[in-house]
């Protein structure tokens, strides 16, 4: 059995899932709040030299499990595993967001789509050595190629 803790929550406009964007050309602009436990603030000493953060956080008010599922941005069945459905065996997010500010233990961020009140488990900071030209975006880019979408 693994355990885990809350480092913390998110604090974000949004309430209801249905409020986050989703699908094709969904854009995540929204800015928030991760207000970190103050036992855990010193685990931030330096956290400002970067730009983005990968944010790991639990899908708490989601229920059951679908291996396969049909994602809004497309109209064809995928596995759980190639989106980010919510309905998963381990209902565990990942989303990056940009840093905009940090106060003792509360980090300002831009790219928010959790609930308000979603529980962090960790945060990490975004490093990427992937070239922009070696990534493939999957399925992804066939339904944004059928609807004439662009990335």
């Amino acid at each position: 059995m693994i355990s885990m803790q809350p480092i913390g929550y998110v604090r974000s406009f949004y309430r209801d899932t249905q409020e986050i964007p989703k699908g094709l050309g969904a854009r995540h602009e929204v800015e928030g709040l991760l207000e970190i436990r103050p036992e855990f603030e010193p685990g931030l000493l330096d956290i400002e030299g970067f730009s983005h953060l990968y944010v790991i956080w639990a899908f708490d008010r989601s229920e059951g499990c679908n291996l396969v599922v049909t994602p809004p941005s497309d109209d064809r069945p995928h596995g759980v595993f190639a989106t980010r459905s919510p309905r998963r065996p381990n209902p565990i997010g990942l989303t990056v967001v940009q840093l905009m500010s940090r106060e003792g233990p509360v980090i300002g961020v831009r790219g928010i789509d959790m609930l308000d009140g979603t529980p962090i488990l960790d945060i990490k900071p975004y490093l990427s050595n992937v070239p922009q030209e070696r990534i493939r975006r999957g399925w992804l880019a066939d339904a944004e190629e059928r609807a004439g979408a662009k990335p």
